[in-house]
């Protein structure tokens, strides 16, 4: 939205600079100075909309390594669990956003559900594990 604003002005000034020249008024500046003027204006502008493009740029980058990181976290936790002897029959789904990882399904008792905590929390990236498995009742 900043962009097109900058954009507009650019435009905006640039059609008000030609106008002043087109119809001859005059000021205390010059048509000369007018158009100088305008010229440091519209550079200005320009300057400042390359640094916003810029910024949007490098959030968007940001943004991509980030949801990237998550993914390996997520595959890295899933062949962590499924090289376990313990949990790899288990159908454990993970879940990462931001180096948080998040288990749900179910484990067939509590010493199952806390391993799988510690294992997911061993993986390189790993800020904080939120263990939502359910330990299946017997019975």
């Amino acid at each position: 939205m900043k962009r097109n604003t900058r954009y507009a002005a650019l435009i905006t000034a640039a059609l008000a600079s030609t106008l002043i020249v087109a119809c001859g008024e005059r000021e205390d500046a010059t048509v000369g100075q007018q158009m100088e003027n305008a010229g440091t204006e519209l550079r200005a502008d320009a300057r400042e909309a390359a640094k916003d493009m810029q910024a949007a740029g490098n959030q968007a980058a940001d943004t991509v390594a980030i949801g990237a990181a998550d993914v390996a976290i997520t595959a890295k936790v899933n062949a962590a669990l499924a090289a376990d002897t313990q949990l790899s029959a288990l159908k454990i789904d993970v879940d990462t956003s931001n180096g948080l990882v998040e288990l749900k399904g179910t484990a067939p008792d509590a010493a199952s559900r806390d391993r799988a905590t510690v294992l997911a929390s061993a993986v390189e990236g790993v800020v904080k594990v939120e263990n939502r498995l359910t330990v299946e009742g017997k019975g």
